[in-house]
């Protein structure tokens, strides 16, 4: 009897011992995420996520001193894989007084440095982390339609590779005051609001990322094959085909923090008219309450409440300015309020945006222009109806 009493306390005190060492590993695990600063866990998914780094990749970061923080952290983890790292400090000040004071000759001189970039790197990151976000807000709107053009034997550089799969590119934000105020929030909450839409609070934001990237595959594979769009909503009535056309999902590859499925609708499909209710950047002009109106593809009237020759200039800067190059859905949740900023507000759950110009490639797309210009408008009364079958209604998709 005494055996089996004593046999039955030590699997007891197992037990314990057992569940002891399990908490004090979760314990350990959680210690270990909070002790890791956002810039260590950013790097991590930046050089082993989204850019694959692997050894002897040419890694270009472009970036500036503010992100001194996060340009160490990628250093030393890139180091570790094995890559070639350099950088390239990209400061506003200098674009300014170039915008402002170049002659000509100088505008039609494709940057050498930054052209050796992009044709030898394995891999180029970005990181925006901006000093002042009006900087630019005074520069007359022809210099910037200039600068496209003295950086577009670069850009079709950059993307001709990234098709071939011989270069690997990111772009995100560091957080910083100047973008902070662009949100309306204070730097210490804008670091909790970025990093949360990072995802970089989960114990491992890759497996969070891989996760995103299967359910919107999962959507896109519902749109192969599929050729015509209504989009409907107080803000929007619009028709457009998207035959033979790719979908492809935004999981934190080529921006980060992501969170999109978009396309290229097809060029002279497009036909009606759109509301963008959300404030949109142009050239540094803040432009309010857009309105387009499409026909046989191209804006055929257009309507600002703020900056309207901006808007109009604009669309007169080449032959493609006025069609569509791309349509996509804001699949982030995460990201529930507006900030100011493109690379976040396109991601937000129950928007779609559209960009006029330039397509991308990949997605079918045959548009072509000097400009890429997304605007987002907001679904969250509205529906998308696909080949006659509801695909969307209200902010969400329902396949």
């Amino acid at each position: 009897m005494k055996r089996k009493y004593h046999q039955a306390l030590i699997g007891i005190l197992i037990i314990f011992i057992c569940q002891g060492i399990a908490n004090v590993g979760k314990a350990q695990e959680k210690k270990k995420i909070q002790l890791d600063s956002y810039e260590d866990r950013l790097a991590r998914v930046l050089v082993n996520y989204s850019l694959e780094i692997k050894p002897g990749d040419e890694l270009f970061v472009w970036t500036n001193l503010l992100a001194k923080e996060l340009n160490m952290a990628v250093y030393k983890e890139a180091l570790l894989r094995g890559a070639h790292i350099s950088f390239f400090d990209d400061e506003n000040e200098q674009l300014e007084y170039f915008l402002k004071n170049a002659n000509d000759l100088q505008f039609e001189h494709t940057p050498i440095v930054h052209k050796f970039m992009v044709e030898k790197a394995s891999a180029i990151l970005y990181i925006l982390a901006s000093f002042n976000s009006k900087s630019l807000s005074n520069i007359e709107p022809s210099c910037f339609t200039k600068n496209r053009k003295r950086l577009s034997e670069i850009n079709k550089i950059q993307k001709d590779r990234s098709l071939r799969k011989e270069l690997r590119w990111c772009g995100t934000v560091y957080p910083t005051n100047a973008s902070a105020q662009e949100a309306n929030m204070s730097l210490s909450e804008y670091k909790d609001f970025v990093y949360n839409a990072d995802l970089l609070n989960e114990p491992n934001p890759i497996n969070e990322w891989q996760k995103i990237d299967k359910n919107q595959l999962a959507i896109i594979e519902w749109l192969k094959g599929k050729k015509n769009v209504h989009i409907k909503g107080p803000n929007i009535d619009l028709t457009f085909s998207i035959q033979d056309r790719v979908f492809i999902s935004g999981c934190g590859k080529n921006n980060f923090p992501d969170g999109e499925i978009f396309t290229g609708p097809v060029e002279k499909s497009v036909n009606g008219w759109v509301k963008f209710n959300y404030p949109a950047n142009l050239n540094y002009r803040e432009l309010k309450d857009i309105e387009l109106w499409f026909k046989d593809g191209k804006v055929i009237k257009e309507k600002a409440a703020t900056n309207q020759e901006t808007l109009t200039e604009s669309l007169n800067n080449d032959e493609g300015s006025r069609y569509l190059g791309e349509f996509g859905i804001g699949t982030n949740y995460g990201i529930k309020c507006f900030t100011n900023n493109i690379g976040f507000d396109e991601k937000i759950g129950g928007t779609i945006h559209f960009a006029l110009g330039n397509s991308y490639p990949e997605t079918g797309g045959k548009n072509k222009s000097g400009g890429h210009w997304d605007i987002l408008t907001d679904m969250k009364e509205g529906e998308i109806i696909i080949d006659g079958e509801l695909f969307y209604k209200n902010g969400k998709i329902l396949k």
